[in-house]
């Protein structure tokens, strides 16, 4: 397929907000598509190259961009620079000199979806010494074929900034339409569900449309477990108390809700893998993790659910989150950080037994099963502290002591309830203490001065706008952390900046923060139209939120509203 296809869709799903239109252009590509082409073209629709769990990283920062288009158009560095400042986006800025381009040289050919994607991902790979020059060559190859539109998309692309409003489901639903063809509302809702399934234990739509294409409906209802390839996880629903869940369905599981890292851990034979709720593989960084599962799980093959705390080693009592945070990403001293921030695991459910699937076993029956497969080691590997009543002062002492013991709350799980991916869904229900905080995204920071100079802060923090995607800035935020936790923020933010000018620079949308405020606040100042008042950081969320999942303007609208105002 010619790549100046894939860019006149992109054009189009630019131009539209609507959801529905954006699957209907989807759809009709995909139909088009041959089963080579296929998986590639979902993935560049994503604006990927890569399923999201992969550990491949494009890592292209703006200024070696600025440079490759430079060198493929004939202009100097210094020039695309200008056009960078004054346009603010360089795919736009690619385009204007590929265009007017100084030379075109006798190699240039007509660009194929096959060549920009393999182009993209070879980026990944290039390690060592003039790896910047190869990386340059790569992306320069590109532009030296790109007609100007083509450009655009080239560059947004390898900078994972594509901006073209196509979320998860949207990709969903066009695969809906061009492969399973629903004929009403009905069957959709079915497909769809069927469609959401597969992706959820494939992590991967590219695998996904692929079956639809080749197998129809029956080959998603086939779609099994891979050990070493992460699942989504089942996510619990917040309520406001627990009578109104033991009302509704009366015995009950009620956990603790461990205020840590979820976990889900695959084990084959004596291989282990560890992923967190983002899907990224932290096998490494919890080596002694490894080892109690070799250890602390029975069966051959299985898929756990648990949560892992930071543990003090002086008092055994949990640590907060981000004193774990700081074991996430890091790539040395692992023994080191081992010994200096222990920790502990809690297993709440099992999903995948020497080859059987367990979704659709009810919850208390999964617990019995994931009983018989775990060997405790105390306050290393154990299960989740759990009771089963319909006594709501039992209920309500349990929570107490959870939080008595440093935990976030509990869950309230439904006994007969299957594991059912995402949220939402009528079996998990969390309660902890009501506080309204919202989880955003930095998308800016400002380099600090005095003994904060090494660090960054002033952090600028921003929403989702629901319907574009974008991140829409709405307030400035530079308290709640320690000098310790200024650090390990600085540390995750610096691979992501993307522009500096004096001390002030721009990052990436990628790390998600849980932030309190004193107040939501109208503002002609922040593209969001709101603004948060003294807003504090209580948690990186980096491991277990995504952008995408970050609070959108239109809860910003209503928490606004809920303060007794209106507008």
């Amino acid at each position: 397929m010619k790549y100046s296809e894939l860019a006149d869709v992109y054009e189009k799903l630019e131009k539209t907000q609507s959801k529905l239109e954006k699957a209907d252009i989807l759809a009709e590509l995909f139909s088009k598509a041959g089963s080579d082409d296929l998986p590639k073209l979902v993935f560049l629709a994503s604006g990927r190259v890569f399923p999201s769990y992969s550990e491949e990283v494009i890592g292209i920062a703006d200024q070696l961009m600025t440079k490759s288009i430079a060198r493929a158009t004939g202009f100097s560095a210094g020039e695309v620079e200008e056009k960078f400042k004054e346009t603010g986006d360089l795919g736009l800025s690619a385009s204007h000199f590929v265009e007017k381009r100084k030379q075109r040289t006798l190699l240039s050919k007509e660009l194929t979806l096959e060549k920009v994607f393999e182009n993209i991902r070879e980026l990944s790979t290039i390690e060592g010494t003039r790896s910047q020059k190869k990386k340059m060559d790569l992306i320069a190859e590109l532009f030296a074929s790109a007609e100007p539109k083509e450009a655009v998309y080239i560059t947004r692309t390898v900078l994972e900034e594509l901006r073209i409003g196509v979320a998860r489901g949207i990709i969903r639903d066009a695969i809906v339409k061009a492969f399973l063809k629903p004929e009403d509302m009905e069957e959709k809702k079915k497909l769809t569900e069927v469609t959401e399934n597969a992706f959820n234990i494939t992590s991967d739509f590219s695998k996904v449309a692929k079956i639809a294409k080749e197998k129809g409906v029956k080959g998603l209802e086939k779609v099994e477990v891979k050990l070493g390839q992460p699942m989504h996880v089942m996510l619990g629903e917040k309520v406001d108390s627990i009578k109104e869940i033991i009302d509704k369905f009366g015995k009950v599981a009620v956990e603790y809700k461990y205020d840590g890292l979820r976990a889900e851990i695959m084990k084959k034979g004596d291989k282990i893998w560890v992923f967190t709720r983002r899907l990224e593989n932290v096998s490494h960084q919890f080596p002694d993790l490894v080892e109690f599962c070799k250890k602390a799980l029975k069966p051959d093959e299985c898929v756990v659910d648990g949560e892992i705390l930071a543990i003090d080693p002086k008092t055994g009592y949990p640590q907060p989150f981000q004193n774990l945070s700081q074991r996430i990403h890091r790539k040395y001293n692992i023994e080191e950080m081992t010994k200096k921030i222990p920790i502990q695991v809690n297993i709440f459910d099992i999903m995948y037994l020497n080859g059987e699937m367990l979704f659709d076993k009810p919850f208390n029956e999964r617990r019995k099963i994931l009983e018989k497969s775990v060997k405790t080691i105390p306050k290393k590997f154990q299960l989740a502290k759990q009771i089963v009543t319909d006594d709501l002062e039992k209920a309500e002492f349990f929570y107490k002591q959870a939080l008595d013991a440093g935990q976030e709350g509990v869950f309230l799980k439904v006994l007969d309830s299957k594991y059912v991916f995402g949220r939402h869904v009528d079996g998990w229900y969390k309660i902890k203490p009501i506080m309204e905080t919202l989880d955003l995204v930095i998308v800016a920071a400002t380099w600090g001065e005095g003994k904060r100079t090494k660090w960054l802060s002033s952090y600028v923090l921003a929403c989702r706008d629901q319907d574009t995607g974008s991140f829409l800035p709405c307030g400035m935020m530079g308290t709640g952390l320690t000098e310790e936790m200024f650090q390990v923020v600085t540390d995750t933010l610096k691979p992501l900046i993307t522009e500096e000018k004096g001390k002030e620079v721009k990052i990436k949308p990628r790390v998600v923060v849980e932030v309190a405020y004193q107040e939501i606040q109208k503002s002609p100042t922040y593209e969001a139209g709101y603004a948060l008042r003294f807003p504090r950081m209580l948690r990186v969320r980096e491991a277990d939120r995504s952008p995408d999942e970050c609070d959108t303007l239109e809860r910003l609208k209503k928490l606004y509203k809920s303060q007794g105002r209106e507008g």
